[in-house]
């Protein structure tokens, strides 16, 4: 037995019979999903035809789903609570056509996009959801961070229709930038004193929930990466590869206000990795600068014609105020 276990031959059959049980238990999981979805609207659309039918919504009203939960669960069991039937419900009336739901999403994910009530947003984060291969609690977080908001300001009602009905689509540098970026992951403490260095380990340490945050695309390279000019050293903070940019993305980040001053720095490193580091399918390099806060006018006239790719973007270290948020896109809707 030792000796078979040892065969290369051996081992390469061992890989091909996983690899196959894997895939089709894979296939298998992902049709009980499709069809479970499938069930799932049919039974709202049969409980809506039934509360159409005549007077029976005025004289059932809340009564029924409590009646079809008791009555569904004591039949099949678990899984005909009265929230679930509400939202097989609405999920009908949201989507009235079945093949428009997506196969690659599940009920849980469905679920999860029927507590967002905004239309836009829902169809936003559906379109992501599938995009980016979200689980049920990336897309929760996204949710909570207000991502479709946090996307949408800055934009003008055109390009907010386009991104609630495409998803992010990453086309150059404003295409990812968020106002703030929100990095209630990292679990600091309130009023605690941290340093930059704190920030940038504490990114390093739960570095998949910042790329999440970054979105899709961003490949790490390294962190505090060293350039040396005129015999001194400089370095950078964090360093990413945009694989559908093709270019680097070099991020530093600054406790307080951003000053004239960062933005220089900033401008020093994109010109050295556009000269020394870039090969030549690399496109130009992106920059961003977050800090804590930053004066927009200031920022503004640091880089009056300026050509650099260089964004300075606000973060914070906890959830922002959806309601504010859903405000602000609404004002730029309604104009």
């Amino acid at each position: 037995m030792t000796k078979l276990s040892n065969n290369i031959e051996y081992r390469q059959l061992i890989e091909k019979i996983g690899d196959t049980y894997q895939t089709a238990k894979s296939k298998i999981i992902s049709a009980v999903n499709t069809q479970m979805l499938k069930a799932y609207w049919e039974i709202g659309k049969y409980i809506i035809e039934f509360e159409q039918d005549g007077d029976l919504k005025a004289g059932y009203g809340k009564a029924l789903l409590e009646n079809l939960s008791k009555d569904l669960s004591l039949r099949y069991g678990g899984g005909f609570s009265r929230s679930n039937l509400n939202y097989m419900r609405q999920l009908y009336n949201k989507y009235p056509i079945c093949e428009t739901l997506s196969h690659k999403l599940s009920w849980s994910h469905y679920y999860e996009l029927l507590k967002v009530e905004d239309d836009l947003a829902r169809k936003f984060y559906e379109k992501q959801s599938v995009a980016e291969s979200w689980t049920i609690r990336e897309l929760r977080r996204q949710k909570k961070s207000g991502l479709f908001h946090r996307l949408a300001i800055g934009k003008d009602k055109e390009e907010i229709l386009k991104l609630s009905k495409q998803g992010q689509i990453i086309e150059s540098e404003e295409d990812f930038i968020k106002n703030p970026y929100v990095f209630e992951f990292l679990n600091f403490p309130e009023n605690y004193q941290y340093t930059e260095t704190d920030l940038e380990k504490a990114i390093i340490d739960d570095l998949q929930k910042f790329l999440l945050e970054l979105g899709k695309g961003f490949a790490f390279m390294g962190r505090q990466q060293r350039i040396t000019l005129n015999n001194r050293h400089y370095f950078v903070d964090l360093v990413f590869y945009h694989v559908k940019l093709k270019c680097y993305v070099l991020i530093d980040l600054k406790i307080g206000e951003v000053v004239h001053e960062h933005i220089g720095q900033m401008k020093l490193y994109l010109e050295y990795f556009t000269k020394e580091v870039n090969e030549e399918t690399d496109n130009e390099p992106i920059g961003l600068i977050l800090s804590e806060e930053k004066d927009d006018i200031m920022v503004e006239y640091a880089m009056l014609n300026d050509t650099s790719k260089l964004v300075v973007s606000k973060y914070q270290l906890y959830l922002p105020d959806i309601e504010q948020l859903k405000n602000k896109v609404k004002e730029i809707i309604e104009k």
